[in-house]
């Protein structure tokens, strides 16, 4: 199902930790709304960098979130979140520095740089936080910051 015109339903639910578990991801009717709402979001942030972006991870039903060590409240549970790649612009963290100060234009709730265990992404969500300041944050192994810190 294509949800924009360059996201589809399964690139928003794939997930190869749900194949090699066994873990049915499709999500729920009542979620393929909020769904959308964040492929449309992911559609302003590729017009931005004006590139092709990669969603490493999007939906994830709960018992794929606890698989995954996800948070309890995570919002990729709930359809309003994606973590995202862009090699053809660059590196994480300029993605993040580009997309932090355009984040109530391009409809982003919160932007979070992460960087743990090695990898790198950018989270992009379409709900915003109840704390102000957890709107733009960074990650990483040694704890959460605000704003777009630099990764080691």
């Amino acid at each position: 199902m294509k949800l924009t015109e360059h996201f589809t339903l399964a690139e928003l639910s794939a997930s190869g930790k749900a194949q090699t578990l066994g873990i049915d991801n499709t999500p729920e009717q009542a979620i393929v709304p909020r769904l959308i709402r964040t492929a449309e979001m992911l559609e302003r942030i590729r017009a931005t960098l004006g590139r092709p972006v990669t969603v490493t991870s999007g939906y994830r039903c709960p018992e794929l979130n606890r698989a995954v060590g996800g948070v309890t409240s995570s919002d990729h549970m709930q359809g309003h979140a994606a973590d995202i790649v862009c090699p053809g612009y660059g590196t994480p963290t300029q993605i993040a520095r580009t997309l932090a100060p355009l984040v109530s234009v391009l409809g982003i709730g919160q932007l979070i740089l992460e960087g743990v265990k090695g990898k790198q992404w950018v989270h992009v969500s379409t709900r915003v936080p109840s704390v102000p300041s957890n709107r733009v944050i960074t990650i990483t192994d040694r704890g959460t910051q605000l704003g777009i810190q630099e990764l080691a």
